[in-house]
C-alpha cells in the first residue's frame, strides 16, 4: 500500500525534493519510469459526436422481454421437482443390498414392513421399485423372516426358493447345503434341481444336500439358535464346521489335521470360542492353541 501511494504522488509530481531522491533509489522506479515514458506517446482516438448520434438512431431497436418474477419462480420449481422426481426414481430402481459380516448380525425392514435378520457373513438383494406386485428376494447365506400378515413373498437362493404368506421362517443357503425351517404360518419350498418341492407348517425343517433330504428334528422355539446365542450343526463334516466358526465369531482357523469325513450334529455356543472349540476337540481328536487373538491353529493328538 505504501509503494501504491508514493507511485501515485510521483506521477502527480507532489513528491519534495527529499523524496523523490529516495524513491529513484527503489528497486522499482526504473520499471515505472518506462512506463511513464510509454503512457505519455499513448494517445486516444478523437470522438466523432455526429457519427455517434447517426448510428444510435440508425440502430434497430431491440424489444426487452420482461419475464414476471412468478414465472420465474414457478420454472424454477418445476426443475427441481424433476430433478427431484429423477433422483428418488433411480433410487427406488436400483438394488438394495444387505450385507452382515462376519462376527455380526444385520436387522432391517422390507417395504412392506416385513422384518429381516441377516446372520454373520450373509447377504440379501432386492428392488424397492413396484415391490407390492413383485417380492423377489436374492439370498446368499442364511436369514430369519418375519413376514407382514397378509404379505406373501419369495426367497430365491442358488440352491432353491421358498414362497411364503404372513409368516415366520429361517432360509440357509451355503455351498451344497439348504436349509428351510418354518417357526409361524406355512410356507413353500423347491429346490432348483426339481427333486424337493414340500409345504413346511410350524415346527417343521428341511435340510436338503446334493440332492438328497437329510433328517433334522426342527428347532422348539419361535426364533432359529444364531438369533439365541446358539450355533445349530446339523451333518455337517469338520471343514464346514469351522467355516461356520470363523463365520460367527470372526477369525480364522489354520486347520493342521487330515480331511475327516465324520459328521458332527450338535449345537455350539455362539458367545463362547473356546468351548465351542473344546467340543469339537473332544469330538474330533485335536487340541487348538490360539495364534493370535484372532487365529487358532488345530493339530491332531
Amino acid at each position: 500500500m505504501k509503494e501504491e501511494n508514493e507511485l501515485a504522488r510521483w506521477l502527480a509530481g507532489e513528491m519534495s525534493e527529499e523524496e523523490l531522491q529516495q524513491f529513484r533509489q527503489t528497486p522499482e522506479f526504473a520499471t515505472y519510469e518506462k512506463i511513464a515514458a510509454y503512457s505519455a506517446t499513448l494517445k486516444a482516438p478523437e470522438f466523432d459526436h455526429k457519427k455517434m448520434y447517426r448510428d444510435v438512431i440508425s440502430r434497430p431497436k431491440k424489444v426487452t422481454k420482461v419475464i414476471p418474477m412468478t414465472t420465474w419462480i414457478f420454472r424454477v420449481a418445476a426443475i427441481l421437482v424433476i430433478a427431484l422426481g429423477l433422483f428418488f426414481g433411480a433410487r427406488n430402481f436400483t438394488t438394495s443390498d444387505q450385507l452382515a459380516l462376519n462376527g455380526k448380525t444385520t436387522a432391517f425392514t422390507l417395504p412392506d414392513n416385513s422384518e429381516v435378520v441377516l446372520n454373520s457373513g450373509s447377504e440379501i438383494e432386492y428392488k424397492k421399485w413396484n415391490w407390492s406386485n413383485n417380492r423377489q428376494l436374492e439370498l446368499n447365506g442364511e436369514a430369519f423372516f418375519k413376514v407382514a400378515k397378509g404379505k406373501t413373498f419369495d426367497v430365491n437362493t442358488a440352491l432353491g426358493k421358498v414362497t411364503v404368506v404372513g409368516t415366520q421362517f429361517t432360509v440357509k443357503n451355503r455351498n451344497d447345503r439348504f436349509e428351510v425351517e418354518c417357526f409361524e404360518g406355512k410356507v413353500c419350498v423347491s429346490s432348483k434341481d426339481g427333486k424337493l418341492f414340500r409345504m413346511l407348517e410350524k415346527g417343521q425343517i428341511v435340510v436338503f444336500e446334493n440332492g438328497k433330504s437329510i433328517t433334522a428334528t426342527a428347532t422348539n422355539g419361535d426364533k432359529p439358535l444364531w438369533m439365541q446365542d446358539g450355533i445349530r450343526i446339523i451333518s455337517l463334516p469338520l471343514n464346514d464346521i469351522i467355516s461356520e466358526i470363523e463365520r460367527d465369531y470372526a477369525i480364522k482357523i489354520d486347520n493342521k489335521l487330515l480331511l475327516s469325513s465324520q459328521k458332527f450334529t450338535g449345537v455350539l455356543p455362539k458367545n463362547d470360542l473356546e468351548t465351542a472349540i473344546k467340543i469339537l476337540g473332544e469330538s474330533y481328536g485335536f487340541t487348538y492353541a490360539f495364534d493370535k487373538k484372532d487365529k487358532i491353529v488345530l493339530t491332531q493328538k
